[in-house]
């Protein structure tokens, strides 16, 4: 194995702060938005939905230019102004008292769509024999920031609420900033690499793929369910009796049950090459959870549990899909791949969002758990009819 150099320590860590900075100010308001949207003017169930996946839309919208621009001013100065975006949306956000004011602020931290242009900055950084590594890293971050949200979330917004989250979130952003500035080693020259960063000229290729196709859906499908289910559970468990602040109380003990349920799936796949079955089961168990969910909507084991297994089969499959991406992506696509992949992710927020904020003004929580359920089996029987095909499983 070869050992990294004190350059590539840097920027291993130095990046993979910017990510843990700026997705845990995102994260945090997933567990107490719907619960605290309710005092703010204008509400109504779509526009929460709305605001909580409008910055998957811009986000989608942005993250392959931001790739694409980087090229020509550089890496660092695109990060930096993503930043001040991401903290310019915070604040606007952090000061509104409206839900209009709340989305505003969303869409321009979506709009600092700087996940394609960190990966690049680490191709730039690294050699090649170190690069996976790193990346590797700053996936794990991600899921580390989600995971340390989920508990942060309720804690912090007792000072504060909503609002206060939002000035937290950037704190965070200008934290991220000043490590871009000291610690993030500037490269001595850009690296053009087409495995690293989105090419334009890829995009019809990678798009018509058949094998990239059903693992982007798939990545939709995670995120779309994901926020669905947020503009309701958590006033579920409010309704089981737990405070706005003490919700931590009901997501620490489930989150950590499943990333100890993740962990040793995720063992098991890769040790016995099963990751064709892997994702199968994992999505079979997703909508699963969501029955679940509908089911023991009122009961806190019931509820507990089925939120564990969603959890478990949403982190699993999290972990699982990148690498997937990268095998089947044709050789020399694997950036413009996996930013087609990032750009459907966000996507998928969005959808969730506005569908399920829809759905919940008219229909309520059983209509937005067959939505949910809906996308899961097509998602499934697309993977059932085409998983042997996929490369490298």
């Amino acid at each position: 194995m070869i050992t990294m150099t004190a350059i590539e320590r840097r920027a291993m860590v130095s990046l993979a702060t910017i990510f843990l900075l700026r997705m845990l100010g995102l994260f945090m308001i997933l567990p107490v938005f719907a619960v605290y949207a309710e005092q703010l003017n204008n509400v109504t169930p779509t526009l929460v939905g709305v605001a909580l996946g409008c910055y998957g839309l811009t986000q989608a919208l942005f993250q392959i230019p931001f790739g694409f621009a980087s090229d020509y001013f550089g890496r660092k100065p695109l990060i930096f102004f993503g930043l001040i975006l991401f903290a310019t949306g915070s604040i606007i956000a952090a000061m509104s008292d409206s839900i209009y004011g709340i989305i505003v602020g969303r869409c321009l931290q979506g709009a600092s769509a700087i996940g394609c242009v960190v990966m690049a900055l680490v191709a730039d950084l690294t050699r090649e024999g170190v690069r996976v590594r790193i990346m590797a890293v700053i996936g794990v971050t991600i899921g580390i920031a989600f995971a340390l949200a989920m508990v942060l979330g309720p804690v912090l917004s007792e000072f504060g609420g909503i609002k206060g989250l939002f000035w937290i979130t950037a704190i965070f952003s200008l934290l991220a900033l000043v490590t871009l500035i000291i610690f993030v080693p500037t490269p001595a020259a850009l690296n053009f690499n087409n495995e690293a960063i989105p090419i334009f000229r890829l995009l019809p290729k990678v798009l018509v793929n058949s094998e990239l196709n059903i693992l982007n859906f798939g990545v939709f499908v995670l995120h779309a369910t994901l926020v669905a289910l947020f503009l309701k559970i958590p006033i579920a468990i409010q309704a089981l009796g737990f405070e706005k602040n003490t919700t931590w109380q009901f997501y620490t003990p489930v989150f950590l049950c499943a990333l100890l349920a993740t962990a040793l799936s995720v063992l098991i796949i890769e040790q016995k090459k099963w990751v064709k079955y892997g994702i199968a089961v994992s999505i079979l168990a997703l909508a699963f959870s969501e029955v679940g969910i509908l089911y023991f909507f009122n009961h806190l084991v019931g509820l507990a549990c089925s939120m564990w297994l969603f959890f478990t089969a949403f982190n699993t499959l999290e972990a699982s899909l990148p690498s997937l991406i990268a095998k089947a992506a044709p050789i020399g696509c694997k950036g413009t791949a996996l930013g087609i992949y990032s750009s459907a992710q966000f996507l998928g927020l969005f959808i969730g969002g506005v569908i399920g904020g829809w759905l919940d003004s008219y229909y309520g929580m059983m209509a937005i758990l067959l939505f949910c359920v809906t996308l899961a089996s097509v998602w499934l029987l697309w993977v059932l009819q085409q998983v042997f095909k996929l490369r490298g499983v």
